[in-house]
């Protein structure tokens, strides 16, 4: 059967996938536009985690599906670097001198390694080089420069305008009422730089008076050129949503809990003279082995760059494209790799038609299997040497990615990208996540001969003489001299087995012999085996 898959037609049955229901969900509730807005954003508080990805790629997901719709969208990423630096990360640098900017801009502290403007800039620069890497191309959009340049400012003066219906909104949603003399801004000291504040007036239009409690001074700023006002962020949220015109956001499950940030937001965006958009609430992502929710403030954190050293990017895309967002999940980094791997591999045998399973889940896979490409969908099925293959070979090879590549059989030159890829993952993962027995490495002339009772050096004498003389062999046919070559000299398989890999590897256990030595090659092995070939049985 042919492993080249035609291009997907207008016919094509419709779509059960989350991405595409909540697609037509968009189009139902705002109606057909000339445009429809998708927005994600993040506050780059710390290294940008795999927790906010999902988020991320949960818009890009819907995008992608509005766009094969054939609408035009525009996916906006907000960074909130305009809001306070609460918490100094645990896994940053100098830690004194970054204390010394909490309750500051986060735009205003400094990248302690020297590489950037700014703390927040670091942050922020090394999710936008990587995120292409995984087909997600979204519009920046940097919140501090809105605020510093006071294009906010009608909307902050519109909450103003608006402050004691707010606070009755947000009175709704709490245990305590807010205090008479709340505000439905924050301000940051043109004293200090810092949030530590009380506000003393609004004289109605666009002048707000304020004390810096720090050094007891008050000043009186305008809306229309002070960059020191800033709405809070339940009230910031719905203003930016009506400003934007945004059609589609998502949150995670504690902005959406009842009485959350979403619940406030979706009543006061009236104010701004928006409606609220169509969204739906998304889970944690956890790491196997670690429990609860990973925070980018506490410096605990998996990035998407840890994720992709051991992962393809279209692997990446598949662990999100095919988990409906309100689930949690784990991403593996333990043995649950192997299997990841295959369950993409087999999506991806459904999608070119070189496995077959009814129609319902056939239809389920190939839409999981498009998504999850980073850009366009391949002409040939890649080459799908499987992970534990691959793991062995190049352990076999010293990592050497091309040694390997020119090992495999029919590959053709139009897989070898994506290939290459999958190699280095595998190389990652077994230097950095495999459990202790899978990894190994073949002995050299250095290491020490080991010491083997008569029985087991004949074993090892015959194997040798075996493979000399080995042509064509395959697997079965292989284990099947193993097996022979221990019951004529009268041992257990299972020690003849604790012995090969002795001198093979050094370890007691390996990967399944007989795949292995023909892996290895004959030259490689014999190279080993002929050091015990002279060797007298004591």
């Amino acid at each position: 059967m042919s492993n080249k898959k035609e291009k997907i037609n207008q016919n094509r049955p419709v779509s059960v996938h989350w991405a595409d229901i909540n697609a037509d969900k968009i189009i139902r509730e705002k109606g057909e536009k000339e445009r429809y807005t998708c927005a994600s954003g993040v506050t780059p508080s710390g290294t940008v985690h795999i927790g906010n990805f999902r988020e991320i790629i949960s818009v890009e997901l819907v995008a992608r599906a509005l766009r094969d719709k054939g609408k035009h969208v525009r996916f906006i990423f907000s960074w909130d670097e305009y809001d306070v630096f609460r918490k100094v990360p645990k896994n940053m640098p100098d830690q004194k001198l970054l204390a010394t900017y909490l309750r500051k801009p986060i735009t205003l502290v400094p990248d302690t390694t020297g590489e950037h403007e700014s703390y927040a800039r670091k942050n922020e620069k090394a999710v936008e080089e990587i995120l292409p890497v995984v087909g997600v191309n979204p519009e920046f959009i940097y919140q501090a420069k809105h605020y510093r340049d006071s294009d906010y400012a009608q909307g902050i003066r519109t909450a103003l305008e608006h402050t004691d219906e707010l606070r009755k909104i947000l009175d709704e949603h709490r245990t305590a009422p807010l205090p008479e003399d709340w505000w439905p801004i924050s301000v940051f000291s043109n004293f200090t730089d810092k949030d530590t504040t009380t506000i003393l007036g609004w004289d109605g239009e666009w002048g707000v008076t304020y004390r810096c409690e720090e050094t007891g001074k008050e000043e009186a700023v305008d809306l229309r050129n002070t960059a020191a006002v800033k709405l809070l962020w339940r009230i910031d949220w719905p203003m930016r949503w009506a400003k934007e015109d945004v059609d589609f956001e998502p949150a995670g499950k504690d902005h959406h809990s009842e009485g959350g940030s979403f619940d406030t937001a979706k009543t006061t965006v009236s104010i701004f003279g928006g409606t609220p958009p169509v969204t739906f609430q998304y889970d944690f992502v956890r790491i196997k082995g670690k429990g609860g929710k990973i925070s980018s403030s506490s410096g605990e954190v998996v990035s998407l760059n840890d994720v992709l050293e051991i992962y393809p990017p279209e692997i990446v895309r598949y662990l999100f494209v095919g988990t409906r967002p309100n689930s949690e999940f784990a991403i593996s980094f333990d043995l649950d790799v192997l299997k990841i791997f295959e369950d993409y591999d087999k999506c991806e045998r459904v999608y070119y038609g070189v496995q077959q399973i009814n129609e319902k889940k056939r239809v389920k896979e190939s839409r999981i299997y498009e998504l999850s490409q980073v850009n366009a969908i391949p002409e040939d099925i890649s080459y799908q040497a499987s992970l534990r293959h691959l793991c062995n070979q190049l352990q076999v090879h010293n990592g050497n990615i091309d040694s390997v590549i020119a090992e495999l059989p029919d590959v053709k030159k139009s897989q070898i990208p994506r290939l290459r890829v999958r190699c280095r993952c595998a190389w990652n993962w077994v230097r950095l996540y495999a459990p202790e027995d899978f990894c190994f490495s073949l002995q050299t002339e250095s290491d020490e001969i080991q010491h083997l009772p008569a029985p087991m050096l004949a074993c090892v004498k015959d194997l040798a003489a075996e493979i000399r003389n080995l042509e064509n062999l395959n697997e079965k046919a292989m284990a099947e001299v193993i097996y022979r070559i221990a019951h004529d000299n009268g041992v257990e398989p299972a020690q003849f087995f604790t012995a090969a890999y002795k001198v093979l590897i050094g370890k007691e256990k390996g990967p399944r012999l007989a795949g292995f030595i023909l892996t290895c090659g004959k030259e490689k092995i014999l190279s080993i085996l002929g050091r015990y070939v002279n060797i007298k049985a004591s």
